[in-house]
């Protein structure tokens, strides 16, 4: 009897690309919120002669870390730098279809016009760059260069001056 299907061998890793759009941003979004297993409410049935199971400890500092997503990201982050031809290639083919798609006198439909998400940075907790302005005590220096890079990607997605 034949056995089953022959496995195919790997040719090459999986490319990984980075996203080109910013998500985008979730109004009315509530995060759910996930209790730890160390905190989780311990509920018995009504049966007297079920067993009891501790709780797992909470996880120490020492633990360690899966950092594969992490890993993921910074191979993606490596290879669109390798390839900066390719990926503004790739930009310029997501701005084509975008300026096709745009109905000229028709309704408006809901579509991407920009690939940075509106408002403050992903992540920051400043709203523009101002390196006068007196910042409170709970900006930090990482806040301070996320809004002057998120600052400088609406200066370069700007159209050129031509006059």
């Amino acid at each position: 009897m034949p056995k089953g299907p022959k496995k195919r061998p790997k040719s090459t890793p999986r490319a990984w690309n980075l996203p080109l759009l910013d998500p985008p941003r979730r109004l009315f979004h509530i995060p759910r919120r996930a209790v730890p297993a160390h905190a989780a409410p311990r509920i018995l049935g009504l049966d007297f002669n079920a067993t009891y199971r501790p709780l797992p400890p909470p996880p120490s500092a020492d633990d360690p870390i899966n950092a594969a997503r992490l890993g993921q990201r910074l191979a993606a982050l490596g290879a669109a730098l390798d390839d900066l031809p390719g990926q503004a290639q790739r930009f310029a083919r997501w701005k084509a279809r975008r300026d096709a798609a745009i109905p000229r006198d028709g309704p408006v439909t809901r579509r991407r016009l920009s690939p940075l998400r509106r408002g403050r940075p992903p992540g920051g907790r400043l709203s523009r760059y101002d390196p006068t302005a007196p910042h409170p005590d709970r900006i930090r220096e990482v806040d301070e260069i996320l809004a002057h890079a998120h600052a400088l990607a609406v200066y370069a997605l700007d159209p050129p001056d031509t006059s």
